[in-house]
């Protein structure tokens, strides 16, 4: 799932999403080398939620940048629909660059979404986030307590894997016309592929090529008018299909690769889709512990179904951004949530702050911390806060909910959202406005599609028709406002300190903290609810205050169970101060922007040595090392050592334009 992440470039302020091009430095392009498999372009559209909103993530699931972990459901596998291409608004048609800071008059500032306070007194200093996205590295913290780092791009020897010479000797229209075969798609009931230089050795490697590529074909061996072929048919007719890995899997061997994933500028939904396109298998037999950020270099551990690390590792050929390695077979896949949480390793470049500033605010984030706020990312990039969209959906206001997202807004967009924002004020006709969007993916286009179904008196169909995880992240976004705003008027009340009635966790449960134990708690373990059935609010002045914000937006608080269950909120307990574990930082200087200030994994692997600074420079950098459980940002993290409103509004206010 995808979050917007904001880079601060010298006084210009870059806007991620999952459909956006950072115009400082150039994303290189995915590129296929000679015999590497593959049947799709080089972007692959996502199913996750694509969208001129920023995609809110479930308030519990995740870490990082959002934060690097979000627990949006398993990669969902695509819809049958035709491939759609991204970036014209229409046939050769560009887009005007326009004024970022005109774009985000409008937007969001972090107190419309109730972050308001710091922890520490330290006065605060500027720096730019993410101004390269490789000063932005995330690696996984698996359940074991083991960073994941990517260090080994060896293969396990398995004496049935076939030779390396099996992954090249099929040409791509083999391939095409070994896949239609495999998946039915052509009347033929076998290909025949002829032998060039008619050799055992080479029939052999084409034998086990096929068996490998497309397991559910068998082959033989046919002379026809003094020529050879190997001719490639089903096994067992359709049954084959139902499980086709199944006819060419050791027995000895664990169903799963495991593998560890090191990627450049990609979100986690997109790199599996990838994936699974050069491989042409569903995303589905992938599985992870957590989603990662786009806008970052992030390294994860994967889980896949029955796909050998040869074939796994021929990618590394094929694919740049990507590095695959660390390869194992194991019995059983990666469960989402399994993660302990995600190390850090963050470059604020060109920062003002004095040496004893520094020392000040890291001291303070590694002995106090921060204030677990939601952070920015979560609530949108226009003036429609996706928290708007889950208010109205709790209020069964559905008419308003259509509205809110496919109505004309100020903000960052691209232009066919734009024309069909404006084809929809214009027309009210969701047939005529889906065709303005040459990406249908979209959560307008997936509305729009239901809109054409079930037309405009069947909303919450319509709605439906938008993945589940993705219409609950709306609700969970409101959650979070509602938190943030909840815990900014608690440290207002009762500061940075336990008091009688906060809440506390005792394993699952939350108790109540009495008079005569007050001294047995500090802030770190005091916990606040998010709004819903199943929780129960602090005994202090901070319960009427929940119940108060509530009534305000017409909900009760003491019925948040929904008509539709899907939006029954049950709530959940979250701690209101995050101190980060291996708290390291150092101060840099350096002259030149463009050079990299740490060693990556791929770097290290390639032998580069690690840059060396001089005493004095041009600029100075703040590098910091943390690690952050599930479901807290980094953002809020840096945000507490800068003492700097993350929001993009009040960022472009440094900004003179932004270009496209």
């Amino acid at each position: 799932m995808e979050m917007t992440s904001v880079s601060l470039k010298r006084g210009c302020l870059v806007v991620e999403d999952n459909d956006s091009v950072t115009p400082h430095e150039e994303t290189k392009k995915q590129k296929v080398s000679e015999g590497c498999v593959t049947n799709s372009p080089d972007g692959v559209e996502s199913d996750s939620l694509h969208s001129s909103e920023t995609k809110p993530g479930p308030p519990e699931a995740e870490s990082t940048l959002k934060d690097g972990e979000n627990s949006g459901a398993q990669v969902q596998e695509e819809e049958e629909e035709e491939e759609e291409e991204d970036g014209l608004s229409e046939a050769g048609e560009e887009e005007e660059p326009e004024s970022f800071a005109d774009m985000m008059k409008h937007g969001l500032t972090e107190l419309d979404v109730g972050i308001t306070k710091f922890v520490s007194p330290h006065q605060g200093f500027s720096g730019i986030l993410k101004e390269r996205y490789s000063d932005f590295v995330v690696h996984e913290i698996g359940k074991d307590g083991r960073i994941s780092h990517l260090d080994d791009l060896s293969v396990p020897v398995d004496e049935e894997d076939p030779p390396e010479d099996a992954l090249t000797v099929l040409t791509a229209e083999d391939r095409q016309q070994l896949e239609e075969l495999q998946l039915f798609k052509n009347k033929e009931t076998s290909v025949a592929i002829e032998v060039i230089e008619d050799t055992k050795e080479k029939r052999t490697i084409i034998h086990q090529a096929i068996k490998s590529l497309f397991p559910g074909l068998e082959t033989k061996t046919e002379e026809r008018e003094g020529k050879r072929y190997i001719v490639a048919y089903h096994a067992a007719g359709k049954k084959a299909l139902a499980n086709p890995r199944k006819h060419s899997w050791p027995k000895s061997r664990g169903s799963y690769c495991h593998f560890v994933l090191y990627k450049e500028n990609k979100d986690t939904m997109d790199a599996i889709n990838v994936l699974s396109k050069y491989l042409r298998v569903k995303p589905n037999i992938f599985s992870y512990m957590g989603t990662k950020d786009k806008r970052a270099i992030t390294v994860q551990e994967i889980a896949v179904l029955k796909i050998s690390a040869q074939r796994l590792a021929h990618l590394n050929k094929c694919l740049m951004n990507f590095k695959l390695g660390n390869f194992s077979y194991q019995k059983t896949p990666l469960k989402l949530g399994e993660l302990q949480g995600n190390h850090f390793t963050v470059v604020l470049r060109n920062i003002t702050g004095t040496d004893e500033q520094v020392q000040q605010a890291m001291h303070s984030l590694q002995q106090t911390g921060f204030i677990n706020y939601y952070g920015m990312q979560r609530f949108g990039t226009t003036a429609v806060p996706t928290y708007q969209v889950g208010r109205a959906i709790l209020q069964n206001s559905w008419t308003e909910v259509m509205d809110l997202i496919l109505k004309p807004r100020s903000g960052a967009e691209k232009g066919y959202l734009v024309k069909c924002r404006e084809e929809w004020a214009k027309t009210k006709d969701p047939a005529s406005a889906l065709k303005k969007l040459p990406v249908k993916r979209c959560v307008e286009g997936q509305l729009l599609r239901g809109l054409s179904k079930y037309g405009l008196k069947n909303i919450v169909s319509a709605f439906g028709i938008i993945p589940r995880n993705n219409r609950l992240m709306y609700i969970h976004s409101y959650q979070s406002y509602v938190w943030n705003s909840m815990v900014s008027r608690r440290i207002e009340l009762y500061g940075l300190k336990p008091v009688p009635g906060d809440l506390v966790l005792k394993g699952a449960t939350a108790t109540y903290i009495e008079e005569d134990d007050i001294n047995n708690y500090s802030i770190h373990d005091v916990v606040m609810p998010l709004p819903g059935f199943d929780v129960i609010y602090p005994k202090h002045k901070i319960s009427e205050a929940y119940r108060e914000m509530l009534a305000a937006d017409n909900l009760d608080i003491d019925n948040m169970r929904h008509t539709i269950r899907d939006y029954s909120l049950s709530g959940a307990y979250r701690k209101i101060i995050i101190r980060p574990q291996s708290v390291s930082w150092e101060v840099v200087a350096y002259d030149d922007p463009k050079i990299p200030l740490f060693n990556t994994d791929v770097d290290n692997l390639e032998g580069k040595p690690p840059p060396v600074f001089a005493s004095e420079g041009r600029y100075r950098a703040l590098k910091m090392d943390f690690s952050l459980p599930p479901s807290t940002y980094a953002t809020m993290a840096i945000r507490e050592v800068l003492k700097m409103d993350t929001s993009i509004k009040n960022q472009t206010q440094l900004n003179t334009s932004w270009l496209r």
